[in-house]
């Protein structure tokens, strides 16, 4: 996205640091799964492909295959770990994974869709990596993260956008979008107890943001019966958003009654996005529902086959605040 008021960034990262802040005294580790949100190269690496300017056109001032103008909310995580910026699993050069691995893809979900690395897939590349890390540690090769730092790291998880998104999507109604809803909770859970089960003890989860509050989603799927939100969002993409996060806080509940020694952190992204929008003036963001990279103007400015990267769009001024940086991907920052 672009520029965001400079004090809701560090609010930003205070709510999701300060839980985990006694790993700064040490080495601190970080693993991470996910989808778009937080990816940073790994569909572009794992597909081979290339992702255009403007994207990363501030902080890199290059490409850098995160679908944002400039870093993700795990990069300034990482900044405030003061860890280096995890590399991502997929990218065969210059990887450095000694803090850690990203594991996430972009259009990610907790099954397997046109991208062939779902969640599940992602908990076995990191057992992959876990068990070669073990094999190289003795030679001086590899991440060389330790038998502790794993157990010591902490293990995240943004997952279950594209799950609520595929429903609609394929035209379901809402009452079957919910009903798609507990499985894709479940796979989550099965991936979060795969890594307790090999020793993960620090589980970090963050819910799903406002979905129908995404300028993509306006452009494409609101009708002239939709039902609008007070703040102009699709009634329907939110509630089923809100729907999965209440699944996903009874997972956590549950995780923490099963397991009394973990540490389960979970995140409420749903209502730190959604007070973007609700409240725009607070932090100086003039137009919320329009994405600041793409094509057509208000009240969406984003049009299908004229995206962000295309040579028909055009992005908003560097410095402009902004929610969404493509129509897709909001709270990404500079």
């Amino acid at each position: 996205m672009g520029t965001i008021h400079g004090s809701f960034s560090l609010a930003l990262i205070l709510v999701i640091i300060v839980p985990l802040m006694k790993c700064v005294d040490s080495k601190c580790v970080l693993f991470n799964f996910g989808d778009s949100n937080s990816d940073n190269g790994g569909l572009m690496a794992g597909l081979g492909l290339y992702l255009g300017p403007p994207a990363g056109r501030t902080f890199f001032n290059r490409t850098t295959g995160r679908f944002c103008d400039g870093r993700l909310y795990i990069d300034f995580i990482c900044e405030g770990l003061k860890i280096n910026f995890l590399s991502h699993y997929l990218e065969s050069s210059g990887a450095n994974f000694e803090h850690g691995v990203n594991f996430a893809v972009a259009g990610a979900a907790t099954v397997t869709t046109f991208i062939p690395f779902p969640l599940s897939t992602q908990v076995l590349q990191f057992l992959h990596f876990k068990n070669k890390t073990r094999e190289l540690r003795p030679q001086g090769l590899g991440s060389l993260i330790s038998e502790d730092e794993l157990k010591d790291a902490v293990y995240s998880f943004d997952m279950g956008q594209n799950d609520v998104l595929m429903g609609f999507t394929a035209n379901l109604t809402y009452q079957h979008v919910l009903e798609t809803l507990p499985a894709s909770v479940s796979r989550i859970k099965d991936a979060v107890i795969s890594i307790i089960a090999n020793g993960g003890r620090k589980i970090w989860i963050y819910n799903t943001g406002p979905l129908g509050c995404l300028p993509q989603t306006l452009a494409l799927r609101k009708k002239e019966n939709s039902t609008l939100d007070s703040v102009g969002c699709l009634a329907d993409y939110n509630n089923a958003a809100m729907a999965f996060n209440a699944l996903l806080d009874q997972m956590c509940d549950d995780l923490r009654s099963q397991y009394h020694n973990l540490t389960i952190v979970c995140t409420d992204m749903y209502a730190i996005k959604y007070d973007l929008f609700a409240n725009p003036t607070k932090y100086g963001i003039e137009h919320p529902l329009m994405a600041c990279c793409g094509y057509g103007g208000p009240p969406y400015n984003y049009k299908n086959l004229m995206t962000c990267g295309q040579p028909t769009a055009t992005a908003c001024p560097v410095g402009t605040r902004s929610v969404s940086w493509d129509g897709v991907h909001s709270l990404q920052q500079i």
